[in-house]
């Protein structure tokens, strides 16, 4: 039997229950982020029917091409930017977006305060971390972060949480443990990480959304 998108959620649902009623320490089950991007709406529209809230996308083009119509009528749906983002694109992102995921910089942090004030909008935003200490990867430097909070604190952004994408290895429990940690220092009840390979080992680690697409929508082109 061909297994629909919304049969994998439900899969996808099914295990992080599991992982939730074997280990006591976990209060919270996480949300999930259906990624979509480079997926088409007619892919997505299962999920949208199924009641499915929340989706991802990683271009600001992209998801104005996708979702301006969807989200007039699905007004519940959020819609949350989980790539890079660029400072010339912020103020379509902040007409879209819902949620940031990606943000990696004063000078992008002053460009989003500055564009919600203009369109009257306030957006859930989430400070990414450089965890591993990548070069080829943005994302604040570990020890920086305090500092940068306070920073977008007094611009008047909502920061509700921090992201992750950590390195391609085995130690992402450590990262994500390190992530949980930090998140509890800076007294924010939100953490952004867990992906198609590694959910389970997020939501071990208090995870509260995770990104997940090809366990979703199958293998990108």
């Amino acid at each position: 039997m061909h297994k629909t998108v919304v049969d994998n959620l439900i899969d996808i649902k099914k295990e992080i229950q599991l992982k939730i009623n074997k280990d006591n320490n976990l209060l919270l089950t996480p949300k999930i982020i259906a990624v979509s991007k480079t997926f088409p709406i007619s892919d997505i529209l299962p999920l949208i029917n199924f009641g499915h809230l929340h989706f991802g996308e990683n271009k600001v083009q992209e998801a104005l091409d996708k979702w301006l119509d969807i989200k007039m009528n699905f007004n519940h749906i959020n819609l949350h930017m989980i790539g890079r983002l660029q400072t010339n694109k912020v103020r379509h992102a902040v007409k879209i977006f819902d949620y940031i995921h990606s943000l990696d910089s004063e000078k992008l942090a002053k460009k989003i305060a500055d564009e919600q004030i203009k369109l009257n909008k306030r957006i859930k935003i989430f400070i990414q971390i450089n965890i591993g200490n990548e070069q080829q990867k943005t994302g604040v430097d570990k020890n920086n972060v305090l500092d940068f909070y306070k920073y977008c604190k007094s611009l008047n952004l909502d920061i509700i949480g921090i992201m992750c994408i950590p390195p391609k290895t085995m130690e992402n429990k450590n990262y994500f443990c390190e992530m949980n940690k930090m998140k509890e220092k800076l007294n924010l009840t939100e953490l952004s990480m867990g992906m198609s390979e590694d959910f389970l080992d997020a939501t071990e680690n208090q995870s509260t959304f995770l990104r997940i697409g090809s366990k979703i929508f199958g293998k990108r082109d």
